[in-house]
């Protein structure tokens, strides 16, 4: 069995964990189990379509998209002497990144419980256990830490000297220090008060903000760079001592430019103080903690949805039979219950929303946009990119194994099935996407758009079905995620194609009078017709 070369670094600090009553010859073997499990994991974010050959030292190969991100701080690290306002904005970004990848991707180390049946019952003390828990965390945030950071230290040192160099090691520590702490003790409050399915949720919902900050924060970023001067003076209000990356940007402004005012003595005891209390808080609530896990072994909660008469009345118009409403239920349930569905629809979703207004941005600096007479309104085209990923999605699932289920159903085909599932997307999830980025667009546009976001709308719904003949006729949940291949990746990106050809089609016709209108009447005859002839049984 092979060593790791972390575990061979921490040797060399075997004394002091000795010193402090931890057994490190069995923390060292907990850590080497748990390292070589973690060689078959990949992250959050690229946990998209990888093949199991693919996945040793998973992490260590997805760290390059944080060295990316670390390139965005050299300017703010690297030049300018405006401390407080350059590192307030770089200790920003790094807490977010920090955090947020902790919570996504090593929650399951903070809040695994399937290791305490083993080593409850052998004589390991829980000093020892608790010791190997936090290492496992600390060595790879460490990696993380040093992917983001790097490069702008690098060039720092040479900038700003080695003062500036040495501080900023020291308060990423104190940060890494700090954020642990923090996430755990929130999570303490969370299952407190609340059963371990919430916290489930929680940490589900932090995945796909993580998922979906990383897809358009770049975009953000690169605008961003257009507004920053680094002449700006920092004016101080009361409410700045909650901004946490002010409090580790101050001691540079204390040591570097001299600045000795009040706030600045204060953000730097706090940027001190707080990370080493919430550290010796976290080690006093750690029996707190371990008893609350166990709520994350009884996670079951039965719910019983409310009968609503509109919502039977609306369905019935939705779905023409029995069986497509039960299957329609069952969509519904799924999508919404799902976690690694969510996980990689709801990204999407989030950029299929910006992306339109991402375009309007782009058009608007350029050469300025009179919302008036303008069709550019017709971004919202853009909306339309969830729909093929979420099609090849849908016949997929986590728990595909249970598909057996349909073999015992007396269906004699599963159109109801398909059509059921189908429109369960479109109602549940894009529908309320297009209905909040109409309502905006008409406040931007006016309502003189309202028959062309009704002809938008139609042409979604046939682009669905496009999308579904094209990928394939899966029966709905009954295939594993890993089976999501190269040849299925490039089949979404060529349908993008039609995307185009639809917004080309669509400005053509609105040249002629009452053209929006008519259009709108001829795609509903011809979405009705399709389907039909699609689900004919």
């Amino acid at each position: 069995m092979t060593d790791f070369k972390t575990l061979q670094l921490l040797d060399k600090f075997r004394l002091l964990f000795v010193k402090t009553g931890i057994d490190y010859d069995m923390m060292r073997k907990i850590l080497h189990i748990k390292l070589t499990m973690d060689e078959r994991k990949v992250p959050t974010l690229f946990n998209q379509n990888k093949k199991k050959g693919d996945q040793k030292y998973g992490y260590i190969k997805s760290l390059w998209i944080y060295v990316l991100f670390g390139l965005v701080l050299i300017p703010l690290m690297g030049f300018g002497q405006n401390f407080l306002f350059q590192m307030s904005i770089s200790y920003a970004m790094i807490i977010f990144l920090i955090m947020t990848s902790l919570i996504s991707d090593f929650s399951s180390v903070l809040l695994d419980v399937r290791d305490k049946s083993i080593l409850s019952t052998k004589p390991i003390s829980a000093k020892t256990i608790n010791a190997a828990k936090f290492m496992h965390i600390f060595i790879y945030l460490s990696y993380l830490t040093m992917a983001l950071t790097a490069i702008p230290l690098v060039v720092s040192l040479f900038t700003q000297g080695i003062i500036f160099f040495l501080l900023t090691v020291f308060e990423i520590i104190l940060i890494n220090l700090f954020i642990v702490a923090f996430t755990a003790i929130l999570y303490i409050v969370i299952l407190r008060f609340f059963d371990g399915e919430k916290l489930k949720d929680i940490i589900n919902y932090v995945q796909i903000g993580l998922s979906l900050v990383l897809m358009i924060g770049y975009q953000v970023l690169i605008r961003s760079f257009e507004f920053v001067n680094l002449d700006i003076v920092v004016s101080f209000h009361w409410w700045n001592v909650f901004l946490i990356p002010m409090w580790f940007a101050a001691p540079y402004e204390l040591l570097l430019n001299g600045n000795s005012s009040l706030f600045t003595i204060i953000y730097t005891i706090l940027a001190v103080i707080i990370p080493i209390i919430s550290i010796a808080l976290y080690i006093k609530l750690i029996p707190t903690f371990e008893r609350n896990l166990q709520k994350l072994l009884n996670t079951s909660k039965s719910k019983k949805e409310k009968n609503n008469r509109l919502r039977a009345f609306l369905l019935t118009l939705i779905c023409s039979t029995h069986e497509e409403r039960a299957f329609y239920r069952f969509a519904t349930l799924m999508m919404k219950q799902e976690r690694e569905f969510k996980l990689k629809v709801y990204p999407s979703l989030g950029f299929s929303f910006i992306m339109p207004f991402l375009f309007i941005f782009t058009f608007s600096r350029s050469g300025g946009i009179d919302y008036a007479s303008s069709m550019s309104y017709l971004n919202i085209y853009f909306s339309m990119m969830i729909i093929p990923s979420a099609v090849l999605l849908l016949g997929h699932s986590a728990k595909y194994k249970a598909a057996w289920i349909y073999k015992t159903l007396p269906l004699k085909n599963y159109t109801a099935l398909q059509k059921g599932s189908l429109k369960a997307f479109l109602v549940k999830l894009y529908l309320p996407l297009y209905s909040v980025l109409s309502i905006i667009f008409c406040y931007m546009y006016g309502i003189r758009i309202l028959p062309d976001l009704l002809a938008i709308l139609v042409t979604s719904c046939m682009y669905t079905l496009i999308c579904y003949m094209t990928i394939s006729n899966k029966i709905p949940f009954t295939k594993p995620y890993d089976e999501i291949g190269d040849a299925q990746g490039w089949k979404v990106m060529l349908l993008f194609i039609p995307i185009g050809m639809f917004v080309v089609l669509h400005y053509l016709i609105t040249q002629i009078a009452f053209g929006s209108l008519l259009y709108c009447i001829m795609l509903l005859i011809i979405n009705l017709l399709l389907w039909k002839i699609t689900f004919k049984r």
